[in-house]
């Protein structure tokens, strides 16, 4: 059973962890917001914009999770030098997957919105913002390599701190760009990458200090940069059959039409702000499994798995009931489109009901992304996107257009997405399989 003082190390690491979990998201509902007041048109375009830039920053969310559980399984063993030297081979991997993946996405903005299928002005305004946006772009994967670096060092208070001013520029920056300088839509983009550059910027600084410190090489090692690749293939796998799923449902409320695909676009960021809030927990759970693992204390493990799986279920629970309260006054914070305000709210409720079981399953996905358990995430998520395609395609083609179409996604997504992850991760965490120590796996 978990003692007191475990429950501590965790709200610990989880309080910080939510604030600046919970600060991600507010950066595209801060543009939804802003660009919102510009009409439905363009805030179905930032819906179409916002999925494409979300899917090419977290196809690389293992930059954070592989390291935060690589640095934490060092920290555990003892040897910290070794665990910032492997956050700073994180850092030059981010940086140079970030340009990469930036240059090849410039020119294929237009293919790329043109996937889902959207009118010709909704394109237009979803091309002009993905380009406006794409310099932040390896700024965003550096974000999240440095982040991964920290929470392996059970250090989340910086990330939060770096966060939330990025949120609070991020916005300011909208506002200014896009209302006070007329710059539109574009405005939006390029607002989210100056305040990413600059959280880059921030949170690199306090790693590079770090690994000064205690020894640690900073000129990129080809050695340790492979490894770190290595080690992410399996993440990235699971994070792209994550991607599928949720492009898949935009693919399907485009299909529904420009009211539902508006309603989506928000209803989207709201599902991801509660998931990162209940992700805090996750994010205990990925340095303390490694942390635990590194120092091969499997009991401890088991304890407090345990105890962050009442809580992932108990914040789901509580998260459900404030979205529940409030889900017909989030639209009006959104949109002047009485329709879109009608089917947000419709989606809502189903985000609400669905929250306990969003808090199962991301923490235990947190818990085996601690234990390097990358192989079976990566084997289930690709089952898992293939056993939802089908009723995602269904939706798309056989339910009404507008908002009984958008809840009847919702539900596809929400439920039977979300119970096929829960059992695929229940089942592997109630074996032993995932219960590797040592520094390594």
């Amino acid at each position: 059973m978990a003692t007191d003082g475990e429950s501590r190390r965790i709200l610990a690491l989880a309080v910080p962890a939510f604030g600046a979990l919970v600060a991600e998201p507010l950066f595209l509902l801060a543009d939804s917001a802003i660009v919102g007041r510009l009409g439905t048109t363009p805030l179905a375009g930032l819906g179409i914009a916002g999925a494409v830039l979300s899917t090419a920053v977290n196809v690389f969310i293992f930059l954070a999770f592989g390291t935060t559980a690589s640095v934490a399984r060092r920290l555990g063993a003892g040897d910290l030098r070794a665990a910032l030297a492997q956050g700073v081979d994180g850092l030059w991997l981010a940086a140079a997957l970030g340009v990469a993946t930036a240059a090849a996405a410039w020119p294929a903005a237009p293919w790329l919105v043109g996937l889902f299928g959207a009118g010709a002005d909704v394109a237009e305004q979803a091309v002009t913002y993905l380009r406006w946006s794409l310099p932040g772009l390896p700024a965003m994967l550096v974000v999240l390599a440095a982040t991964g670096v920290l929470r392996g060092l059970l250090d989340t208070r910086t990330p939060l701190v770096v966060a939330a001013t990025g949120a609070v520029a991020n916005a300011g920056l909208n506002v200014l760009l896009v209302h006070g300088v007329g710059l539109g839509i574009a405005g939006s983009g390029a607002g989210t990458a100056l305040a990413q550059i600059g959280m880059a910027a921030a949170v690199g600084t306090v790693v590079v200090r770090g690994a000064r410190r205690h020894g640690a090489p900073l000129r990129p090692d080809r050695a340790g940069i492979l490894a770190s690749g290595r080690t992410g293939v399996p993440l990235l796998v699971r994070t792209l059959a994550l991607r599928a799923a949720l492009l898949l449902t935009t693919y399907a409320a485009t299909a529904k039409g420009p009211t539902a695909l508006a309603a989506h676009q928000v209803a989207t960021n709201v599902w991801f702000l509660l998931a990162l809030a209940l992700d805090a927990i996750a994010i205990a759970a990925q340095a303390l499994t490694g942390a635990a693992l590194g120092a091969g204390d499997v009991a401890r493990t088991r304890a407090a798995t345990a105890r962050m799986v009442r809580w992932g279920l108990g914040g789901g629970a509580v998260l459900g009931v404030l979205l529940l309260a409030t889900h017909r006054v989030v639209p009006a914070l959104f949109t002047a489109d009485p329709e879109v305000r009608t089917a947000l709210a419709a989606a809502l409720v189903v985000v609400a009901v669905t929250q306990p079981l969003s808090g199962y399953v991301f923490v235990l996905d947190g818990v085996l992304i601690g234990a390097g358990d990358g192989r079976y995430l990566a084997l289930a998520g690709v089952v898992q996107v293939l056993l939802y395609a089908p009723l995602a395609l269904l939706v798309a083609a056989r339910v009404p257009d507008g908002t009984p179409g958008l809840v009847w996604l919702w539900v596809s997504f929400a439920v039977g997405y979300m119970l096929a992850r829960a059992v695929f991760l229940g089942l592997r965490t109630r074996s032993d399989a995932w219960l590797v120590t040592g520094a390594t796996r």
